[in-house]
């Protein structure tokens, strides 16, 4: 059930997940949690102190850590790693790529503060390009989290999910969109609204910021449909393809690189269609991370509301 009415979740994303990694634990002892000395910024410290046979602190060593949860995997468990954006991505990428998915173990990678929401961490900690990284992984699974219900729901999803998983999530909250008890589905996206005059196709951070962008343009007499594609591998190539059919018009939003994120995996479904359709990627324009509060970096980067209505309108101009 779609819920959103823009409201903030009460409950951290580091509350919730430390939470709910103790709770897979306790159900699934082949289950392990390994970090990166960031138990305390994202909610398993005092999970670590009571349990160090299920949660393992690898230190500052995340190709190590990689390689550590691939070992785990050969040897029957189900590991769920965790550190930031950058470092669960670029920083041990080879080892994801050979120890994990060419050596056909599944790790479960959570990258957290991604892209603005990294916000004071500064430059070198916006990972801007992560999901194009893990994207080109064969037989990846890459997930952009929405809100609350969400990232609880999928984390307990993926604890027996094949390959490397990859799923990008803040430490902090989105604002609300779906129920508790709303079934979500790996590989489909959801529309969370309708609308025949155009399609924003959005994950992550952007998606509350189009709905509010579909609010906008509804006062300008734009009828904007807004999906969620919170699985961009695997994409959901047949919801491309409807919307294209039935909009002519398709806005892709993310808080990414334009290139090589879900604005790249909807045009090549778009592409592969074979309908005709106006589209425009909309997010960040190959550029390097900053420093700033996220607000501030979302207007730097132009990862607003205004902006994706702004964009949207250009669209149907073109």
């Amino acid at each position: 059930m779609v819920i959103y009415d823009g409201g903030m979740n009460e409950e951290l994303y580091k509350s919730l997940f430390g939470r709910v990694i103790e709770a897979i634990c306790a159900e699934d002892k082949d289950v392990v949690y390994l970090d990166c000395d960031l138990m305390n910024s994202f909610g398993t410290h005092g999970f670590w102190k009571k349990n160090k046979k299920q949660a393992i602190n690898c230190g500052i060593q995340e190709a190590n850590m990689m390689g550590v949860a691939a070992g785990l995997s050969a040897g029957g468990k189900k590991p769920y790693v965790h550190t930031f954006g950058p470092f669960a991505s670029r920083r041990c990428y080879d080892q994801a790529f050979l120890s994990v998915a060419y050596a056909g173990n599944s790790v479960r990678v959570v990258g957290s503060d991604p892209g603005v929401t990294a916000a004071y961490n500064g430059g070198t900690h916006m990972p801007f390009e992560d999901m194009a990284l893990i994207r080109a992984v064969p037989g990846s699974t890459v997930i952009d989290i929405t809100d609350a219900a969400m990232f609880e729901s999928l984390l307990r999803q993926v604890k027996d999910r094949q390959g490397l998983t990859y799923i990008r999530t803040t430490r902090k909250n989105y604002p609300a969109v779906y129920s508790a008890d709303h079934n979500f589905t790996i590989g489909k996206g959801e529309v969370l609204r309708g609308g025949k005059d155009i399609t924003i196709i959005a994950c992550g951070l952007m998606v509350g910021e189009s709905m509010k962008a579909a609010e906008l343009l509804q006062q300008q007499g734009v009828d904007a449909r807004v999906v969620d594609m919170y699985t961009v591998k695997p994409l959901d190539a047949a919801l491309v393809e409807q919307c294209a059919r039935e909009t002519g018009a398709i806005l892709t939003a993310e808080n990414h690189n334009v290139i090589g994120g879900l604005g790249d995996a909807v045009g090549a479904a778009l592409l592969e269609s074979g309908v005709p359709c106006k589209m425009h990627k909309h997010g960040v324009n190959d550029q390097f991370g900053s420093v700033g509060s996220q607000g501030d970096l979302q207007e730097h980067y132009g990862l607003t509301a205004e902006k994706v209505a702004e964009a949207a309108r250009a669209l149907l101009k073109r």
